[in-house]
């Protein structure tokens, strides 16, 4: 909401609200086919074999396949507050947006109300900050239960997914990044880098890009990012361009297929390509999720 009503002028909205997305999408696509690059030449899975794991009733059932129509209206939110309650994330960014354009508009008539939006946000801000300082500890718990059940062995594998991940990452910052901040930004790749360094350090640290929100911010704007620009494109990037998730998410389905002995094909990778992508969209921005 804050950054929408930063923005002020609807039409500007629009126009970097098409650009944005369109620009999260591609980044996001780019990052699941170096992952799956990766993952067919190094196969993490190699020497676990569980084509023959009894296959246990977990009594849930299939999901119903939901057309692209439908997949458009959902995003629609019939009840906002039912929106937040369930953690439906895209039908919150509209609602959020729709308030904040609306805020923009009447300007000095809701100027309350827009300064309890940004109070929230201080807040909210904080309050995230605060938790990631427990991070660790929560990391540590998440892995503890993985080896107790599959014996230290299984760490050797999820290492190798692990660095497959890992070389994802750092390949497409090297390569997508630099090219994208030095082609549309027309800034040094170095000196970007460089600059966001403090924001890097802390979302390695955390695993968090919510909690690495208010840094970013920092960062950004030391760059010479216009505020009002940024309060609206970072927090909507934290939420749906989760290009380090659709690198993990790439990693596993080749790992995960590798260890079943099934050979993707094309189609199949990029249905991969398309449902990562979606996926890494509705992926909440902190550590486990």
């Amino acid at each position: 909401i804050c950054g929408a009503t930063a923005i002020g002028d609807s039409k500007t909205l629009g126009k970097v609200g098409v650009k944005i997305i369109g620009f999260y999408i591609l980044t996001t696509m780019m990052a699941v086919a170096v992952a799956l690059g990766i993952g067919l030449l190094i196969r993490p899975g190699i020497g676990l074999d569980m084509s023959q794991v009894q296959q246990v009733e977990t009594g849930i059932e299939g999901g119903q396949s939901v057309s692209f129509a439908e997949t458009i209206l959902n995003i629609i939110p019939k009840n906002p507050i039912g929106a937040l309650a369930n953690g439906e994330m895209l039908q919150v960014i509209v609602f959020a947006l729709i308030v904040g354009i609306i805020l923009a508009k009447l300007q000095d008539k809701t100027q309350l109300v827009t300064n309890f939006f940004q109070q929230g946000n201080d807040i909210m801000m904080e309050m995230t900050m605060m938790v990631m300082r427990l991070a660790p500890i929560g990391v540590f718990c998440l892995i503890l239960p993985v080896v107790a059940e599959n014996g230290p062995q299984i760490l050797g594998n999820l290492g190798l997914v692990l660095l497959c991940a890992y070389i994802g990452y750092f390949l497409h910052a090297v390569i997508v990044y630099s090219a994208t901040v030095k082609a549309l930004g027309g800034v040094s790749p170095l000196a970007f880098f460089k600059g966001m360094f403090p924001a890097m350090a802390m979302a390695f640290s955390s695993a968090s890009s919510v909690g690495t929100l208010p840094l970013n911010l920092e960062c950004t704007e030391r760059l010479g990012a216009r505020r009002d620009i940024a309060s609206f494109v970072l927090p909507l990037g934290a939420t749906i361009n989760m290009d380090g998730t659709a690198i993990y998410q790439g990693v596993c389905a080749v790992f995960i297929a590798t260890c079943y002995g099934v050979d993707l094909t094309l189609g199949q990778m990029i249905t991969i390509v398309l449902t990562a992508t979606l996926a890494s969209i509705g992926t909440a921005g902190v550590p486990g999720s």
